[in-house]
């Protein structure tokens, strides 16, 4: 039986564009890019082109980008670079800046590093609530904002709901009070445009958009202190020290300038598709109910509760039947709890643990309504308990 891979918000299948732009890079090209040599320059001009090229599709100049392993190290050096950095850029200050603003259905990656710097830096963090489509509304985030305030921190898209955030109106409240805002771009990027959103800081990972597991980026303004949490060599700047995967950061500037320009096409094909997905699965499922914004959410992103059944047991017959998807976040995989998402927006716990997720790729073609028939006779099955 063939597979039909319906988790990309997990991850994607590296592009061959990618593997071809990367190949030189790891056989010919190999050097060192801080070595003062023919092989190590080759690889410095290849690492600044990638830099250039990156940066220039999330809005921002070549020197704001930085290379990371991937969304996760983009987001913690965010939130924890930024944060940590602003109590020293204002020493002048009587009140230190302290405090920190995110939502409750942020990627763990923000979430822990809040939680890092509230037990060993006393921070206070405040997790400003929000709707049960998973919106944070501008005055919500004023609300939330004080002049101790270091820095806000909010996912553009949800990776588990596809709830995308009003970035613009977000970034405006935050500079309001002139304080910076950092936004995980990392299910955004390829679906939504990275410039013009106002925002301080930009992650993304390249495995969500054709490029290998362990690339990802963040991009900070040049006039917002970073404090790197890696030491050593002094590379990117010095804010991240190690020596650079060029190979990867070529992959990824690959990937990004491909998914960027393909990204309106793919975006109005791909959300055509799952509208209609959507309207199927509700048809044929009583006990279904999408979670998430029912509009402003990712083209690749329908998310589900059904009522009734085990998540888990669902996942398990989509599988046999030759459908790959995913009850919410890989990071979170294997755990019992039910979605934190899904309760912050106001879920019973029971029911989020029914939640299954579908995330297309951006070159999917489907038949929308075939696919809702295995989804309903798979949650049938569960249901019925066969």
């Amino acid at each position: 039986m063939s597979m039909l891979y319906l988790d990309n918000a997990a991850t994607t299948a590296v592009r061959p564009e990618v593997l071809d732009a990367m190949m030189p890079y790891l056989t010919r090209w190999f050097g060192n890019a801080s070595s003062s040599h023919t092989a190590g320059e080759a690889a410095a001009e290849a690492l600044a082109d990638a830099r250039a090229r990156v940066a220039r599709v999330m809005g921002m100049r070549a020197s704001d980008a930085v290379f990371t392993s991937g969304g996760t190290e983009a987001n913690n050096l965010a939130v924890k670079g930024i944060a940590l950095a602003a109590q020293h850029a204002t020493p002048s200050l009587r009140v230190p800046k302290r405090h920190l603003v995110t939502t409750p259905i942020e990627h763990e990656s923000i979430l822990e590093s809040g939680d890092y710097l509230a037990r060993l830096h006393g921070f206070d963090v405040t997790h400003a609530s929000v709707d049960p489509t998973g919106r944070l509304s501008p005055s919500a985030l004023a609300a939330a904002l004080r002049d101790d305030t270091a820095l806000v921190s909010v996912g553009y898209a949800n990776n588990e709901i596809g709830t995308i955030q009003d970035a613009v109106a977000l970034a405006a409240a935050a500079h309001e009070r002139g304080i910076p805002i950092h936004l995980d771009a990392v299910q955004a990027a390829g679906w939504l445009p990275l410039s013009g959103t106002g925002a301080d800081a930009l992650s993304i990972a390249g495995h969500k958009l054709g490029a290998p597991k362990g690339t990802g980026a963040l991009a900070v303004r040049g006039r917002i202190p970073l404090e790197p949490l890696l030491h050593g060599g002094g590379q990117e700047r010095g804010r991240r020290s190690g020596t650079e995967d060029v190979a990867g950061a070529v992959g990824l500037a690959t990937a990004l300038d491909l998914a960027e320009a393909e990204r309106d096409e793919s975006a109005r094909r791909v959300g055509g598709l799952r509208d209609a997905f959507v309207a199927a699965v509700l048809a044929a499922v009583p006990t279904a109910r999408v979670t998430g914004d029912p509009v402003r959410r990712l083209p690749g992103t329908a998310s589900f509760t059904f009522a009734g059944t085990s998540g888990e047991a669902v996942l398990l017959e989509l599988e046999r039947r030759g459908i790959v998807s995913s009850s919410g976040s890989a990071c979170a995989a294997g755990s019992d709890e039910p979605s934190h998402v899904l309760v912050a927006t106001g879920v019973a716990p029971e029911v989020a643990q029914t939640a299954v997720r579908f995330s297309f790729p951006h070159d999917a073609r489907l038949d929308a309504a075939a696919l809702a028939a295995q989804v309903a006779a798979s949650v049938t099955a569960v249901a019925s308990g066969r």
